[in-house]
Parts: structure tokens; sequence; C-alpha cells
């Protein structure tokens, strides 16, 4: 194997380095949002605490950002497959969801402050603008790795080389993650109304 190839391959069974990093990124954000949900439930029980229904608007965002990943996922099975007339509108469409996840969830804040439920007001809604707000920062990571992947789909020749594998899947795992992460807050927020 040359330099190159093994410096991208795994050889001797261990996990790339790169994705280790992203492993242990994704445990140190799983923890903060375990306090943020830990926190949640310790203040609601303290009492003072605004009881109120998410709008429908949330599922149906849920909805998007799943088929998001479920196109990046066909993206990714496609760029292996060297079919490149379908990885490369994949990898836009996932992109599109993406962003209009983040758009339905600003519409879904929209529709809470409309009801009363504002980030000054009581203790539940701040909890949730909160870990909704972080969640979408973490989302806008993602974005931004897709639109890097977009730009080299676009402009380099194409080629499945160890190296844009690894930055594909690197890009692939953090997707699915923050979409369970999603998933996860959700139910949580669901669950705990």
């Amino acid at each position: 194997m040359t330099e190159l190839t093994s410096q991208y391959y795994n050889t001797n069974n261990r996990i790339h380095p790169l994705k280790f990093a992203m492993w242990i990124a994704m445990a140190s954000i799983t923890m903060m949002f375990g306090a943020f949900t830990s926190a949640y439930v310790v203040r609601q029980a303290a009492g003072n605490w605004l009881e109120f229904a998410l709008p429908n608007i949330f599922f149906v965002s849920t909805a998007v950002l799943l088929l998001s990943s479920v196109a990046l996922h066909a993206s990714y099975r496609s760029f292996i497959a060297e079919k490149e007339k379908l990885y490369k509108p994949l990898l836009v469409l996932s992109l599109i969801l993406g962003i209009g996840f983040i758009v339905l969830q600003y519409q879904g804040w929209l529709e809470l402050f409309s009801i009363g439920v504002d980030l000054k007001g009581n203790p539940a809604g701040s909890f949730l603008y909160v870990i909704t707000g972080v969640h979408i920062l973490h989302l806008i990571g993602g974005i931004v790795a897709l639109i890097i992947g977009i730009l080299n789909a676009y402009t380099l020749k194409f080629k499945v080389t160890p190296k844009r594998k690894i930055n594909f899947e690197l890009t692939l795992h953090y997707w699915h993650f923050v979409d369970l992460l999603w998933v996860y807050l959700l139910i949580f927020l669901y669950l705990s109304r």
C-alpha cells in the first residue's frame, strides 16, 4: 500500500484518527444535551412550569430532517458506487432539506411565541428555545460540511479517493448523529409535557 492510501485506509483494524476525534466530539455533545435535559427535568419539578403543546410543525420538521439523512446516505452509497449523476443531486437535496428543517424550526418558534411561550417568560419556554437553538447551531456545522462537499462535488473531477471517502463518511456520520439527537430531543420534549 502506498503511504497516501495507508493514511486513509485502516490497515490494522484501528479506527481512523479523524473518525475517532469526531466520535469523541459527538460524545461530548451528547453529554451536553444530557445535561440540558437533566436540568430541564430538575427545573420542571421545582414548579412554576408553563405547560404547552409542541406545535405540529416540529413533527413535520423532524420528517424533513430524517428525509435529509436518507438523501445523504443514498448520496454516499451512490458516491461509493461511482454513480456521479445520482450522488451530486442527492447531496444537494440533503442540503435543501437540512435548510428546510431550520426554516420549519423557526416557524415552530414563531408559533410558540404567538401563544405566549417566549425566551424571557416562564423557564419552560427558555429551556425549549435554548435546547432547540443549540441543536440548530450543531446542525449548521453539518450544513457547512454539506456545502463544502457540494463545492467539491461540482468543482473537482469526479473520483472516489480515500481522502474524499473519509471526508464524506465524517459528514454522513455527523449528519446522522444530529438527526438522532433531534429525534431524542423531540421525544423528550413531547413526553415531558
